[in-house]
């Protein structure tokens, strides 16, 4: 049987051409009042994957 995309996955984290994995920050959804415009900043754009998680979230995309 074929693999399948975990598609929770896909729609959260993406490949970059290299092969490394970007996602979005936690945190920026709400309650965004009561942080810090310095705490605010730093939840822009996204970041690379850990390490640990690397393997896992490729399995799950199909790309191991």
């Amino acid at each position: 049987m074929k693999q399948k995309t975990h598609k929770g996955t896909a729609k959260r984290i993406k490949v970059t051409g290299s092969g490394k994995l970007r996602r979005e920050q936690a945190g920026k959804r709400h309650l965004m009042e009561a942080m810090s415009s310095k705490r605010r900043r730093s939840l822009k754009g996204t970041v690379d994957v850990a390490p640990a998680d690397t393997k896992r979230i490729k399995r799950l995309l199909g790309k191991a």
